[in-house]
């Protein structure tokens, strides 16, 4: 998920620094939600993997 969300941000600098804007937008917005989308599944991950089993 990391991964994708580092693709397009690159996506979208590069379409930004061509001057494409709107495509440069949306990949913009992509990259955010998958960034917050990976965080979210990280805190959840870390969360239950420190639960004592009983």
């Amino acid at each position: 998920m990391l991964h994708y969300s580092l693709v397009f941000l690159v996506f979208a600098l590069v379409a930004a620094f061509l001057g494409f804007w709107g495509i440069a937008g949306l990949a913009a917005t992509i990259a955010k939600v998958c960034f917050f989308v990976f965080l979210v599944v990280w805190l959840v991950t870390l969360l239950m993997g420190r639960r004592s089993v009983l």
